[in-house]
């Protein structure tokens, strides 16, 4: 039985190989799906059991610096991800309806190969998000949405772009979502800045309606196929995929929306260290991305568990 179940493993493990596109078989992370799982295991078994027993009889790290050139980072890389996504073809030779995957040698194919599989090693590149949060001992913000997120766009991505590393419409979502964090990250580099940044962040509330719109552009888009008489996409699989993430997604923020800012359920929880100006030392980030969610009834670490609003437990 056991030998059986192993054959079984190898040969998919096979086929695979013989699967990979040959233009991405030599960039990091892409020669088999065990590297990039159990990368991501470990990620997700430090996340809720390692890192908060580690810091739990240890003082927070002030890593404010730390977070201001990791966010500036993060809104330069998400920038140029769009731009060469808009170059490589959104921009120059798509018509963002029935745009195939391209199987061809062409510098274009090349160019959005390169921009794909940059965008699903900047997923690796934040999984920092949540180190940040264990070391500075913020583990109400550390949530099931946050963790599945940070695990679950990665490893999908391994297979988007282990197959299809050209994905003509298959990658507009990814186009968009890089866009969205440009502008994420903007807001967490001021929010780090410190108190005298807060009168810029006014319009926190909408990086919520920021991703609710972009669910929306992308469920449109991606609804197109269901509609058109003819495209041949050659992997359809992927368009009911991304259909099925995009509407998920905008559910999960839908309800975060009605929780937070019609019933005032969610709200995150003030500091209770003042400062001078009247703020608090660290401004509050009430933002349901799936990332940094600053759950008002999270409760904080005491005894090496996170739990999840007032009855989820990881």
């Amino acid at each position: 039985m056991l030998q059986e179940a192993l054959s079984s493993i190898v040969k998919f493990h096979n086929y695979l190989q013989s699967r990979t596109d040959p233009r991405v078989r030599d960039y990091p992370l892409m020669q088999s799906p065990l590297h990039m799982t159990a990368l991501l295991l470990v990620y997700v078994f430090f996340s809720v059991y390692v890192g908060p027993r580690l810091m739990a009889n240890r003082k927070p790290f002030h890593l404010n610096t730390a977070m201001i050139i990791y966010n500036l980072c993060m809104v330069l890389m998400n920038g140029y991800i769009v731009y060469e996504f808009l170059m490589s073809g959104w921009a120059t030779t798509f018509t963002w309806r029935c745009d195939l995957i391209d199987t061809s040698s062409s510098p274009q194919a090349y160019r959005m190969i390169r921009v794909a599989w940059l965008f699903y090693f900047s997923k690796y590149i934040e999984l920092l998000d949540t180190l940040f949060f264990v070391l500075r001992k913020k583990q109400s913000q550390i949530t099931f949405l946050h963790v599945f997120h940070h695990s679950f766009m990665p490893w999908t991505w391994w297979w988007g772009i282990t197959l299809t590393p050209a994905g003509g419409m298959g990658s507009f979502h990814a186009m968009v979502n890089a866009t969205v964090h440009v502008i994420m990250y903007s807001y967490y580099g001021l929010s780090a800045a410190g108190p005298r940044f807060q009168k810029y962040l006014w319009w926190k509330k909408y990086m919520t309606a920021i991703q609710l719109t972009q669910f929306i552009l992308v469920s449109i888009h991606i609804s197109q196929y269901y509609f058109m008489e003819k495209c041949d996409y050659q992997v359809p699989m992927w368009i009911h995929l991304i259909w099925m993430y995009g509407v998920f997604f905008f559910l999960l923020f839908s309800n975060f929306w009605v929780q937070a800012y019609i019933k005032g359920k969610r709200l995150p929880v003030m500091d209770d260290k003042p400062v001078q100006n009247g703020s608090t030392s660290e401004p509050i980030k009430v933002v349901a991305n799936g990332k940094h969610v600053g759950n008002g009834n999270a409760h904080q670490y005491t005894n090496g568990k996170i739990l999840i609003g007032k009855v989820k437990e990881i």
